[in-house]
């Protein structure tokens, strides 16, 4: 929302420091009762004729063109290659308020925030690393499996505020995501099982699409070091070589050239993209290291990896009518 719509507002209420009333003044409770007899006026001024339109309209209530026989399919497939060793959970279709600000460089303005200080689940790994970050905790304090890794997977529909433009774009979509939480075990150990854990998953499930009717060929995937440190380049060319030997049909290589996710991302980032029925290279995930869970827990040892595949891409790509 641009400054000049805000300072609009604020002048036509007549009363100056109405943001400063709202977003400092009033506990988060007593904001939370506010919004919501807000919403029930404006909800008690709705006709039957005025609901329907604006389930016409808003891009947020429509549903999803593709079936969802086909994401049952992706999902179950997703699953059974990722447990074990991931752990399956269903996650709340709403996250604490800040989820996704906070712990990234994403503006909160392209989040779903409501009336009872939380917001809709924008991205799927961030509550996956609340998750892990407490279980984390949990582990620590109780000093039972205190080194133990967390590693948890979640198919989730997604709500994103911003605007995407051109065909196949949509104000909310089907995800399949990872996080793997741990502790610094030294010589870059977590780093590289993590990796291999997320990457060979990929690799897995790209080539066992054609299974069930989604054949997603000629998997690539390009790994980038953020850092240029020796180290982190021996990481990167030992998950390559590792990768490679095992899934000999795949494209693995490095990626220096690559500019989206630095600042979101740190140390190693990676995508993954498989080609369609008409000879077309696709990107459909992406992943990389975080300091989400260091922060969350303010301990610089804690270490996360993160990644997502669109499921609802792959349907509208690689199905039988993509």
């Amino acid at each position: 929302m641009s400054d000049e719509i805000i300072a609009r507002v604020v002048r036509e209420s007549g009363v100056p420091d109405l943001l400063d009333v709202l977003a400092e003044r009033l506990v988060p409770s007593d904001l939370q009762s506010l919004l919501i007899e807000v919403y029930r006026r404006r909800a008690a001024r709705q006709a039957p004729a005025d609901l329907l339109e604006q389930y016409r309209h808003n891009r947020f209530v429509q549903p999803s063109p593709t079936s969802p026989r086909a994401f049952l399919e992706l999902d179950l497939l997703a699953f059974s290659l990722a447990s074990p060793p991931f752990e399956p959970i269903e996650l709340s279709p709403l996250a604490p308020l800040g989820a996704t600000s906070v712990l990234t460089s994403v503006s909160q303005n392209v989040v779903v925030a409501t009336a009872r200080n939380v917001e809709v689940v924008s991205d799927s790994t961030n509550a996956l690393a609340l998750e892990c970050a407490l279980r984390r905790r949990a582990r620590s304090r109780s000093r039972v499996g205190a080194d133990d890794r967390v590693r948890l997977c979640a198919s989730h529909r997604l709500v994103r505020a911003q605007r995407f433009a051109g065909p196949g774009t949509f104000a909310h979509f089907r995800a399949f995501a990872l996080c793997t939480a741990g502790r610094d075990e030294g010589h870059d150990r977590f780093e590289r099982d993590a990796l291999l854990d997320h990457l060979g998953f990929y690799l897995r499930f790209l080539s066992a699409g054609e299974s069930i009717g989604f054949p997603m060929g000629a998997p690539r995937i390009a790994v980038t070091d953020l850092v240029g440190d020796p180290e982190t380049d021996r990481l990167q060319r030992e998950i390559i070589d590792s990768l490679g030997a095992q899934f000999p049909d795949a494209q693995l290589a490095s990626d220096p050239g690559r500019t989206s996710g630095r600042g979101y991302y740190e140390k190693l980032c990676f995508k993954v993209y498989a080609t369609d029925r008409a000879g077309v290279e696709r990107e459909l995930a992406d992943g990389g290291f975080t300091g989400w869970t260091r922060a969350l827990l303010s301990d610089r040892k804690e270490r996360l990896l993160i990644s997502g595949i669109g499921t609802e891409r792959i349907c509208g790509l690689f199905g039988a009518g993509g």
